[in-house]
């Protein structure tokens, strides 16, 4: 394999060996729970992320907005985007990372989405000399 191209299969590992990382932030975002246009403490704890990955092209859009990039020297570009909001809705569940924002939960995923993408910046900053862009 050239140092250009990276293979199905060292993805999937990568993904494997940081399910606990994905899993492990979707808990926390789930745990603090915040409303659209108000999620100050996830962007926070999002840019907090980025920069303990080597990312540090970090800008905020609209306050709660975060966008990061990931640069290797390569004129493709690809953008990954997650929301961060979450609903107002109570949560009833008493699981051990349930909201603890009363009347705000991540009822529609999107805290999977946001660890998701944290994920994915993170095995891609591990790779980013393989990728093309």
């Amino acid at each position: 394999m050239s140092t250009t191209q990276i293979g199905t299969r060292e993805i999937l590992t990568l993904a494997r060996e940081n399910f606990e990382f994905a899993r492990e932030i979707r808990r926390h975002l789930h745990r603090h729970p915040e409303l659209s246009f108000h999620e100050f403490e996830t962007a926070d704890y999002v840019e907090k992320k980025l920069h303990e990955l080597g990312l540090f092209h970090i800008k905020r859009i609209n306050q709660t907005g975060v966008v990061a990039l990931l640069k290797n020297n390569r004129e493709n570009c690809v953008a990954l985007r997650a929301d961060l909001d979450a609903l107002p809705i109570t949560e009833t569940d008493d699981r051990e990372y349930r909201s603890l924002n009363e009347g705000v939960m991540h009822a529609c995923g999107h805290d999977a989405h946001t660890a998701a993408l944290l994920g994915a910046a993170k095995i891609l900053c591990s790779i980013r000399d393989k990728i093309k862009g």
